[in-house]
């Protein structure tokens, strides 16, 4: 069983999507048309830069969505791999929990590019800049990242957003409980802890008023059928349905992204082979979780090739 996965923000870099551009009509058939959603030359910022603009969230999420698709619709049309035939199921991290929405066709290429666009901006939107912080927790499983989120709070917001793998957790919500937690790693038997260079505290409570505009976008573009299973982010497990999934995506904004648990699942349910498309960021997590696992990322026209030739 092949598990494709989506990856999601910190994976975007300039140049991202420019291969593909080149040799697939495919692939800028895409770009165009996430381009003429958003009513922004986003493909040239992904192209040429400048970094600041494709590191702003409500740019970095559409356009990280953008290239992992450009890459899936490249192996369907120049390889004859079709998504539904070749995987048993699909997953994203975050943001790309739309991706894999729109790669089984859930939500279609425009809908999805302005959704994301708008979660991005909500999101930034939703705590004033400097008054929340995330945090990598390295060496940190579950349990000790829970401790040191409560024991660092101090009755501000301190939770876990994202249970990456079994050795690292990030922690979201107000700059003083972020950095009182760092202060804290070695008190909690965590090896170390990192602050990260984030525009607003994702996956945590304080994102609510994100998730309020969310759940008004999605309740005027709800989700349709979808062609394989998804493992979703807030339950890490498989879902089918187009309206749970709808309700899902709205607790997404602020809940944990269980990609450690999702992974578990996945392969607990028999996935022998996850398949990155876009990126090189989800496969070193997936080995950590599920050894035994094989674990492949497409990027490259020669990636695809490769994998095409292979099954």
């Amino acid at each position: 069983m092949r598990a494709f996965v989506f990856p999601g923000q910190g994976s975007q870099k300039v140049g991202m999507g420019v291969e593909l551009a080149a040799a697939s009509r495919a692939a800028r058939e895409v770009f165009e048309e996430v381009d003429e959603a958003l009513g922004l030359k986003l493909s040239g910022i992904m192209a040429e830069g400048p970094e600041d603009q494709l590191t702003l969230t409500e740019n970095a999420q559409p356009a990280i969505m953008a290239n992992a698709i450009a890459t899936l619709r490249v192996l369907e049309a120049e390889f004859g791999v079709k998504l539904t035939e070749a995987g048993s199921c699909v997953a994203g991290h975050s943001l790309g929990e739309y991706t894999a929405l729109c790669a089984v066709g859930a939500f279609d290429l425009s809908t999805t590019a302005r959704l994301l666009k708008l979660r991005g901006s909500a999101m930034q939107a939703a705590v004033p800049v400097g008054e929340g912080s995330m945090a990598a927790l390295l060496g940190a499983d579950i349990q000790k990242a829970t401790a040191l989120a409560q024991a660092a709070a101090e009755g501000e917001v301190c939770e876990v957003a994202n249970d990456n793998d079994p050795a690292q957790v990030v922690i979201s919500g107000h700059k003083g409980a972020i950095e009182r937690a760092v202060a804290l790693v070695k008190e909690h038997g965590i090896k170390r802890g990192v602050l990260l260079p984030v525009s607003a505290p994702f996956h945590c409570s304080l994102m609510q008023p994100a998730a309020d505009r969310m759940a008004e976008a999605l309740s005027e573009n709800s989700p349709g059928a979808l062609a394989l299973p998804l493992y979703a982010n807030v339950t890490a497990s498989k879902v089918t349905d187009p309206a749970e999934e709808q309700s899902l995506l709205v607790q997404q904004v602020t809940g944990r992204v269980r990609w450690r648990e999702s992974v578990a699942a996945m392969h607990s349910d028999g996935v022998g082979l996850f398949v990155e498309l876009g990126g090189k960021v989800l496969s070193p997590m997936i080995r950590k979780i599920a050894g035994e696992a094989q674990t492949t990322s497409l990027i490259t026209m020669e990636d695809l090739e490769g994998f095409a030739s292979s099954i």
